[in-house]
Parts: C-alpha cells; sequence; structure tokens
C-alpha cells in the first residue's frame, strides 16, 4: 500500500503577515490616540484636567476586562468574522468618541473603546495558527512590529492632527480606517478549520486552569510581568527626569524621545528569528544581560542627553526582544488553546506594567533616577534567575495541550 503523504506544513504569505501586523497596530494604537491631547478634551469639554485624565484610566481598565472575557472566544469562534466584528464594533466606540458632547458620555465611549479594541490580541495567535512551526517566530515577531508601530504611530500623529482640524477628527478618522480593515480582513482571512466548543464560563476558567496546571506557563508568564514591570518602571520615570533639571524639556520634546523606540521594532523580527531557529531560550538570556548592564549604565548617564538615549535603545531591544520570545514559545505550546494563553500573557503584561509605573512614582520621591536604576537592575536579577532555572527545567519543556 502506498503511504499516506504528509499535509505539508501551512505557510502564511508576506501579504498577509503584513496586513495582520498592520491591523494589530491600528488596533492597540486606539488606545492611544488620546494620550498626547488631554488638555486640548479638557478644555473643549470644559472638565478639569484630572477628569481628562481619568479617561487614559477608564481606556486601560476597558482593555484589561476586554482581554480577561473577550480575547479567549477566539479558541471556539471562527476568527474569520470574530475579528472583523470586533473592528467593527470598536469603529462604533471611535465615533461615539468624535460625537461624544460632554466629558460623561466620552468617559463611557473610551471604556466601550477599550473594550472592544482587542483584535489585536486575538491577531497574534491567529497569526501563530496560520504559520508553520518554522516561521512562527519570524511572523508573530513581525505582527509584534505591528503593534509597536502602531502605539508610536497613534502618539505621534495624533497631535498633529488635532492641530489642524481638531481632537474629534482622529477618532473619526480611526472609525472609517476600522471599517475598511473589518472589510478586508475578512476577505483575507483564509477559511480555519472549526473549532472545539465549550461553555463561556469553562473557556474563561481554562485561562486560570492552564497556568495553575502547567508549569512552564507559570514561569514563561513571570518572565513576560518582570519584562514589562521593568519597562513601564523606566518609561514612567523618563518623564521626571527629563521635565526636571538639568534638561526641563517641555511635554512635546519629551514625546520625541519615544522615537527611540523604533529600534525595538527593527529588533522584534529578528528576536522571532531566534525562536524558529531554536534559540529562543539563550536569545531570552541575552536580552536580559543587556537590559541589566543598560540599567547599571542609566544610573551614571542620568545628566547626559546621549546617554539617555542609549539607555532607551538597549533596554527598549532587549525588552521588547524577550517579550516577542516569550510570546512565541508560549503560543507553541498549544494548537488549541492560544488565544487563552495570549490572554494569560497579557493580562500578566498590564499587571506587570501596572506595578511597574506605581513603583517608579514611589521610588523616585525616595531616591529619584538613581532609585529607579538599581530597581531597574533589581528586577533584571530577578529575571536572570528565574531564566536560570527555567531553561533547564519548566521553560525547556512543552507543556500538554489545555
Amino acid at each position: 500500500m502506498t503511504p499516506p503523504r504528509v499535509p505539508p506544513q501551512p505557510e502564511i504569505s508576506r501579504r498577509l503577515t503584513f496586513l495582520l501586523a498592520v491591523a494589530a497596530g491600528v488596533a492597540v494604537g486606539n488606545l492611544y490616540w488620546a494620550q498626547p491631547l488631554l488638555g486640548f478634551i479638557a478644555d473643549d469639554l470644559h472638565a478639569a484636567t484630572a477628569t481628562a485624565g481619568l479617561l487614559v484610566t477608564v481606556t486601560q481598565i476597558g482593555y484589561a476586562l476586554g482581554i480577561l472575557l473577550l480575547v479567549p472566544l477566539g479558541d471556539v469562534l471562527d476568527r474569520r468574522r470574530f475579528v472583523p466584528v470586533m473592528l467593527l464594533t470598536s469603529a462604533v466606540a471611535l465615533l461615539l468618541c468624535a460625537l461624544a458632547p460632554s466629558i460623561g458620555v466620552l468617559m463611557f465611549a473610551f471604556g466601550l473603546l477599550g473594550l472592544t479594541t482587542i483584535s489585536g490580541q486575538v491577531l497574534t495567535p491567529l497569526a501563530g495558527d496560520l504559520a508553520g512551526d518554522t516561521q512562527r517566530g519570524r511572523v508573530v515577531g513581525t505582527v509584534g512590529s505591528g503593534t509597536l508601530i502602531g502605539i508610536l504611530f497613534a502618539r505621534t500623529v495624533s497631535g498633529f492632527v488635532a492641530g489642524a482640524a481638531g481632537w474629534r477628527a482622529i477618532f473619526a478618522l480611526a472609525s472609517v480606517v476600522a471599517v475598511l480593515l473589518a472589510i478586508v480582513l475578512y476577505r483575507a482571512i483564509p477559511p480555519l478549520a472549526s473549532r472545539a466548543r465549550m461553555p463561556y464560563p469553562a473557556l474563561i476558567g481554562s485561562v486560570f486552569a492552564v497556568v495553575v496546571r502547567e508549569r512552564a506557563v507559570r514561569w514563561t508568564l513571570v518572565l513576560a510581568a518582570t519584562g514589562f514591570a521593568a519597562f513601564s518602571l523606566l518609561w514612567t520615570a523618563l518623564t521626571f527626569l527629563l521635565s526636571g533639571p538639568p534638561f526641563r524639556y517641555s511635554v512635546s520634546v519629551i514625546g520625541l524621545f519615544g522615537l527611540a523606540g523604533f529600534a525595538a521594532v527593527l529588533a522584534v523580527p529578528y528576536a522571532g528569528r531566534l525562536h524558529d531557529r531554536g534559540r529562543s531560550l539563550p536569545a531570552t538570556g541575552v536580552a536580559w544581560v543587556l537590559a541589566l548592564g543598560a540599567f547599571v549604565f542609566a544610573a551614571f548617564a542620568g545628566r547626559s542627553v546621549v546617554g539617555v538615549v542609549i539607555v532607551i535603545v538597549v533596554i527598549d531591544v532587549a525588552l521588547q526582544g524577550q517579550a516577542l520570545l516569550n510570546r512565541a514559545r508560549l503560543l507553541a505550546m498549544s494548537d488549541e488553546a492560544r488565544s487563552r494563553l495570549n490572554t494569560a500573557l497579557s493580562t500578566g503584561n498590564f499587571i506587570g506594567g501596572a506595578i511597574g509605573s506605581a513603583a517608579a512614582t514611589a521610588l523616585w520621591s525616595l531616591g529619584g533616577w538613581t532609585a529607579v536604576t538599581l530597581a531597574g537592575a533589581a528586577l533584571c536579577c530577578f529575571a536572570l534567575i528565574v531564566w536560570g532555572f527555567g531553561r533547564r527545567g519548566p521553560l525547556a519543556i512543552a507543556p500538554p495541550t489545555p
């Protein structure tokens, strides 16, 4: 008898990879349109600046709920329909932002926007499903780069658009883009195999179950959350550093330092290729060593613009690179539960980022830049200890499918 033919390893086209990266960047970018515009919004709606500042908080809370409650549905629903539906609902929320007559309505609209603009967190596991084992790291890295570009683009462009056409224009434009992407993605995403059925409570519960059950997942989540804590620690403290002596830069000038983050955009796809070559664990360790060295250097470079830029570039490359490696490694652990694993990862990252931001504020009041950099170095040492224990144990063993 002729032996059965082994189906070829699936491959995702570069065109579709690029489209998923753009869509993920647009979805995540929706969270950041308002950050540079809070003053404009407060003046236009006759609201206190502190009240306008709550818009960012409400958006982030909505986003956290969306990740926890909606992203796991990617493991049971047809994502060819689910992703466009989420884009269309986020378009409605964006339009409501553009038309909001009061700060109360805008607050509700921002919460709805955070809840619904979770397409990027569904597209990343989708890219992992569509990619073969030998290209998954590269594909996930490309989509991750799209996310980073979306964040940088949103923070940079929203101010220019608001200055030319008012703050409402950027939300109206983003709504149109979301609708167009929904149409394009519905046509571009290939038909996918039917998903396993699971009651919604069991689906959400399984997110926590896999974390409790699988050591490899827990170790990866600890590394990832530590990375986002260190990242948020740095960027929160940088605002304090650059706005005070000896720099005393304005908010617009401080924002330009974020452009150094484009170095990470170039590094993330390369980190994905290292994963595809089987070097994910060693590369993760190297990334943490680089971050540790950068935090140590930062302690002595806090009064030099060139030194600060070097610190930003190295830490961004190291921490974003290890973040991609963690994500690619986690998505390779299961074919059936990638959206739920991504939910656990994103939730852990959100918690880590919140802790890092809060720690930066407290440490700055205690010991300024030196205290912050020492804390960053301590986080890197902790991550290296976790990595050292895990690389020959739980991190080196792929868990069974959740």
